[in-house]
């Protein structure tokens, strides 16, 4: 049997447990979710016909509080992939120290075929099948993938209108008017900024001569770039899934977001205004571009995208994961041995889930925070899971993404533990 991405998230978890001295009742009963619903989500087609689309709802481990994970549109969609990303949910709500464990949902769609209309259907009719598997002190979805705050708002209309009760705190990432958080937009982004930043003070690095390539130019790709930008770094290649742009001398991160918006195409333009004018770029692969010779590499698209085929082709010094897992956990050993540096996925977009986590307590308490705070809240969040996991770097002499893993591991263990070991009950 060919090996899952599930499988190699829990080889990825077994081989750091071990070399990190983790019990294997943790390692254990982190291998295995807590529950999996799979349903056939029903929707009337706007000819008439209906339509049934394979949903999924995977709640891994509730130990540190009820289950957080978004809900993702994607063709691609199955119930491996959902174990994985719930897994990864865990292990990023551990390292970040917020009380939640991990959940992960999708419909396998095509949500580019959908009219507007039949995209609504589709998340009601998901909520109806999930209700009774969801809730806001049970399991609370997010937006991911081809999701979005107004698909969030339609979900959490449909669950109250089943439950019969108003219950903003079921679902994150809604419109503010309906009780979302100001800061959730740019918040994965932001976090995997805040990795970045961190790094700069750590290893003195200088923005101005620092450049940069990003694979993914959603949301979170789109604003971890331009933040970055707007501190001086130079953001050097942009891809989305149609392909790549390089320009040497860096690109005007704002410019060619607001092209893409306007003419869906990723071209390197400089706009003043509604006026854009195209600039000497190159364009590339997104193969070709995680494969450039630029300083920081920010895969933030598709998971398994470096691997033991492409990994010693690498060329960037440090590697932030806005995706989820996107290097396979046969490459890394080889990146570890070429000396780069990778923060990972379970921490640098950690963001999102911080700031979700920021919404559910607001929603629960009836009181709203400002932008300011959501930010400092969000910066004093990271920068303490920074800078526990790079102690462990200096103590202990782990590379990053072990270090990473240790923390939440460590927050998990004391948890499982605490309910018994098999040394507690054979008396020992």
């Amino acid at each position: 049997m060919s090996s899952t991405v599930f499988d190699d998230a829990v080889n990825r978890l077994s081989r750091i447990g071990e070399q990190t001295g983790c019990s294997k009742l943790v390692i254990d009963a982190l291998s295995h979710a807590n529950a999996m619903l799979k349903v056939h989500v029903e929707v009337r087609m706007d000819d008439g016909h209906t339509r049934y689309f394979p949903g999924y709802r995977c709640q891994h481990n509730n130990i540190l509080g009820p289950t957080k994970g978004g809900i993702r549109f994607h063709p691609d969609v199955g119930a491996q992939e959902v174990q994985a990303l719930a897994l990864w949910m865990t292990l990023k709500c551990a390292v970040v120290d917020i009380p939640f464990g991990g959940a992960k949902g999708g419909v396998s769609v095509d949500p580019k075929a959908l009219s507007p209309m039949e995209l609504e259907r589709l998340s009601r009719s998901y909520v109806r099948a999930m209700a009774d598997f969801i809730g806001p002190e049970r399991d609370i979805p997010a937006p991911d993938v081809y999701t979005n705050a107004r698909i969030m708002g339609w979900m959490m209309d449909e669950y109250e209108k089943i439950t019969r009760v108003k219950n903003p705190a079921v679902i994150t990432g809604k419109p503010i008017a309906l009780g979302g958080s100001l800061g959730r937009d740019d918040a994965t982004g932001r976090g995997a900024y805040l990795c970045i930043k961190a790094l700069e003070q750590r290893d003195c690095l200088t923005p101005e001569e620092t450049t940069v390539a990003v694979q993914g130019f959603g949301n979170g790709g789109y604003h971890v770039a331009r933040l970055l930008a707007n501190d001086g770094y130079k953001v050097v290649a942009i891809s989305d899934s149609q392909g790549g742009i390089y320009r040497q001398q860096g690109l005007d991160v704002k410019s060619v977001y607001q092209q893409k918006q306007d003419h869906r195409e990723l071209k390197a333009v400089y706009c003043d205004g509604s006026v854009c004018e195209t600039v000497d770029h190159d364009t590339l692969s997104n193969s070709e571009l995680l494969t450039k010779d630029v300083d920081i590499l920010i895969p933030a698209a598709l998971d398994s995208v470096i691997t033991c085929d492409n990994a010693s082709d690498i060329q960037a010094r440090y590697i932030v994961e806005i995706a989820n897992g996107p290097i396979t956990s046969d490459a890394d050993a080889v990146l570890k041995d070429k000396g780069v540096i990778v923060i990972p996925d379970i921490l640098a977009n950690a963001g999102g889930v911080t700031v979700s986590y920021f919404e559910w307590v607001q929603n629960r308490t009836g009181y709203r925070w400002s932008e300011t705070k959501v930010r400092e809240e969000l910066k004093e969040v990271m920068s303490n899971a920074f800078k526990r996991a790079n102690t462990l770097v200096q103590e202990k002499g782990l590379d990053f993404r072990d270090a990473v893993y240790a923390v939440a591991l460590e927050r998990l263990s004391n948890a499982i533990e605490a309910h018994g070991t098999p040394d507690y009950f054979n008396g020992a």
